[in-house]
């Protein structure tokens, strides 16, 4: 070869070698303005991750869930709160010379090259940077093939290098790790970190750093849940890497590398966890909409009007629709990344559901289960015949999901029937967990039904922060709220209400009346005559207080003979009861339909010297950024005088010291200054127990979802046997719980005239004088 031909043969591969520079710049070039490929936008190269879940959080710092879509579940985590240890194993093993690159590594580039793609060692490393796995994870779609992949990587090349403009080392880091999805709805490090081992980034171990490091290489096939001994191999290979880097000694290496895999995992789902049914409360209300009447049933008009009042008056209900964004959107829990922060203390609704556990599930049910075991008509009363439980069913059965998919489907009546009457394979709920069985469809309604329901709700007497919220006893299967989507009788819990106007009306405690049997006529003149439960003290001269304290329908028919149902029902809206009410006499002893929320709301009444409290879900507000923007504070109203409050509050607290809720102190061993009342409904279908201390006032009821599902006799009926031991148990829990601050020394400031309201009283005829039994047998003078 001459040097002539040797000389353009140079001249021929330098110029090869120049055009195919500007050609890869070209190409490059080309890419960054976007012409080939996909080049996002500047605003989003600022703002990449825009979708973050809102958090709920309790009074006492917890996280009681999330609000998210269902494939972005993510909670935003600054770097400040990951653990150093985390950052360490991943550097170690997916970057070493992530602090020295600029987006790529041309070393490790190299690296992946002459192995994996000359000598084809599939161990050979990747040669990715962690701004490139992000870019990835923020902008490629999933390829379909190698081909499409190995197109994709100069785009990732060509944004990583843009990211790496726009964003300091740290800020990288921790948007990778705020991105990644680590399977089970758990996007990002913060829910990765609470989902397996039921902690914050920040308070992870370091084996626990390196077992969630190790699943960014592929999350399926190490997923520790399924595959602990190979998730627990990839592990130790992170924890060597950290050694390689220096971040671990041998001996710390060695040592972590020998413990084994322990989870503690649970599921990132709405229907887990603590607060399930206060936490879909909130998220109606939350994203509650402007009312349309249109949108409303003809039965729905009372719903209708209750959600206009709110939207109008409370700042919480639509919060979502009724506050902007600085950009001038709309506020969305599922995106925003919000920090809710709640009135609930997690302690206290832990031990909330504890109760209810405890009581219907250790024993309540098991007495239902007995009484009606055998019976035909299970789990129904023994006063319906036949046809009436078949018509119950038909009902359930065309109000089901799976009924009104199959008449979708354009099935015909008669084939609907015949599927709910085949059995098929389904999960079914226990107090003993879940139980998978073959079953048919009208069966498991059926066996459903035979539950009992329950909602229970505890409220500050003075704040009116809901600090407990169980609206049924299992979310899973039972989702119908029944503190504030329910409403049941309330029988006597009522009694103290019409009490109140009594007291508003200038009427004594201790003023008396022959104890016998009352009869009314309504607006129409026909007789309304109601019947006592309890034959105590029949003929004799009985105190209203005495009355109250043993909840006699005669007395409380008397006191309804002497007051208007109109000025009644005026009144019972004052105390939060919303729904319409006919002002008929028989009122007075618990016909209307209220809510458990409702029923707390009005007996702070009574804790707070006649001023009313609404409850308070929800204290603020913070953005993505930490900026708070709501605040809710409480709303309260006057509702009885000083006086009548007093008078109220002495008569209620004689309810438990020797009355219908004397189980409190009998059975439970509660010794704080309290006052409270027992109800219970027609045929024993509901049973309530409403009570109140200076800091608490909670309400309790228990019942069939039917009111056609109750007890047969009234031993196990009645409110006290039904509603009371799930109040006594939770006051218990909490006054065992000092780190809760609540105390049974409380005493309610009682000025002294009101202690004891008839020793104050001049009595008006000596030969009044009786004997009360429920004093402990001491005389009183009564006017």
């Amino acid at each position: 070869m001459t040097s002539k031909t040797t000389k353009i043969i140079l001249i021929s591969a330098w110029g090869l070698f120049v055009v195919a520079l500007l050609l890869i710049a070209f190409i490059f070039s080309a890419i960054a303005k976007g012409s080939i490929g996909y080049m996002p936008k500047v605003e989003q190269l600022e703002n990449p991750i825009d979708k973050y879940a809102s958090q709920i959080v309790s009074a006492d710092g917890k996280v009681l869930g999330v609000y998210a879509h269902s494939m972005e579940n993510r909670i935003h985590v600054n770097y400040e709160d990951l653990s150093p240890d985390l950052v360490k194993a991943l550097i170690a093993t997916e970057d070493i010379r992530f602090a020295r690159h600029s987006g790529i590594d041309a070393t490790g580039l190299f690296r992946a090259f002459v192995k994996r793609g000359i000598l084809m060692q599939k161990s050979g490393g990747g040669g990715s940077t962690i701004t490139q796995q992000l870019a990835k994870q923020l902008y490629s779609p999933n390829a379909e093939n190698v081909l499409e992949r190995v197109l994709q990587k100069p785009i990732e090349w060509v944004i990583a290098v843009q990211l790496e403009r726009f964003y300091t080392k740290e800020e990288i880091i921790n948007m990778y790790l705020n991105k990644f999805d680590f399977l089970y709805n758990a996007v990002g490090i913060q829910s990765a970190a609470r989902v397996y081992f039921g902690k914050t980034p920040q308070t992870l171990k370091i084996e626990e750093s390196a077992t969630l490091i190790g699943m960014c290489k592929n999350p399926s096939y190490y997923n520790p849940v399924r595959q602990n001994e190979r998730t627990r191999g990839r592990r130790n290979v992170v924890l060597e890497q950290m050694y390689k880097a220096d971040y671990l000694s041998r001996t710390d290496c060695d040592s972590l590398k020998a413990l084994p895999l322990t989870l503690y995992f649970t599921r990132m789902d709405h229907k887990e966890g603590l607060a399930p049914y206060y936490r879909e409360h909130l998220r109606m209300v939350l994203t509650a909409k402007k009312p349309d009447k249109k949108n409303y049933r003809g039965w729905q008009m009372q719903k209708f009007k209750e959600d206009s009042v709110a939207w109008e008056t409370d700042p919480l209900y639509g919060w979502c629709n009724k506050n902007k964004k600085a950009d001038g959107s709309n506020y969305n829990i599922y995106t925003d990344g919000l920090k809710i922060y709640s009135t609930i203390d997690s302690r206290m609704q832990q031990y909330a559901e504890e109760a209810v556990k405890e009581h219907i599930g250790g024993h309540l049910q098991n007495e239902f289960f007995k009484e009606k075991k055998g019976r035909s008509y299970a789990p129904f009363s023994r006063d319906l015949r036949a046809g009436q439980v078949d018509t119950i069913m038909i009902r359930a059965m065309q109000q089901s999901d799976r009924y009104r998919g199959l008449k979708g489907s354009g099935m015909k009546e008669e084939d609907i029937r015949k599927d709910f009457q085949t059995p098929v394979d389904m999960r079914v709920f226990s107090w003993a967990g879940p139980v998978d069985t073959v079953m048919a469809p009208i069966d498991s309604i059926r066996y459903h039904k035979s539950f009992l329901r329950t909602a229970f709700m505890s409220m500050d007497a003075r704040t009116g922060h809901v600090k407990a919220y169980v609206g049924g006893i299992d979310y899973n299967y039972f989702q119908y709220d029944m503190v504030n989507g329910g409403r049941r009788q309330v029988g006597s819990t009522i009694k103290p209400y019409l009490y109140s106007l009594a007291m508003l009306e200038g009427i004594s405690p201790c003023e008396q009346m022959l104890h016998v049997e009352q009869t009314l006529r309504d607006e129409n003149g026909i007789a309304w005559t109601p019947k006592n439960s309890s034959p105590k003290n029949v003929g004799e001269r009985v105190t209203i207080k005495w009355g109250l304290q043993n909840s006699s329908n005669w007395v409380t028919a008397y006191l309804m003979s002497r007051l208007s149902p109109y000025t009644f029902v005026r009144l019972l809206h004052s105390f939060g009861l919303q729904n319409e009410m006919d002002p008929v006499v028989s009122i007075c002893l618990g016909t209307p339909d209220v809510s458990v929320g409702e029923m707390v709301t009005g007996y702070s009444v009574f804790a707070n010297r006649g001023l009313r409290v609404d409850p308070v879900y929800v204290t603020q507000i913070e953005d993505s950024y930490g900026n708070t923007v709501a605040t809710f504070t409480p709303k309260m109203d006057d509702i009885l005088t000083e006086d009548a409050a007093f008078k109220m509050l002495y008569m209620l607290r004689s309810v438990i010291n020797g009355g219908t809720g004397g189980r409190i102190r009998a059975r439970y061993g509660i010794q704080a200054d309290m006052g409270g009342k027992t109800g219970t409904t027609q045929n024993h279908s509901d049973g309530w127990f409403m009570a109140f201390t200076p800091s608490l006032v909670g309400g309790c009821w228990v019942g069939g979802e039917d009111r056609s599902i109750r007890f047969d006799r009234m031993t196990e009926g009645q409110g006290a046997s039904m509603a009371l031991p799930i109040y006594g148990l939770f006051m218990q829990k909490v006054y065992a719980d000092k780190t809760l601050g609540y105390s049974e020394d409380e005493k309610f400031d009682i000025p002294e005239e009101y202690i004891d309201p008839c020793n104050h009283t001049e009595v008006a005829n000596p030969e009044n004088r009786v004997t009360s039994p429920d004093l402990g047998g001491i005389d009183r003078m009564f006017e």
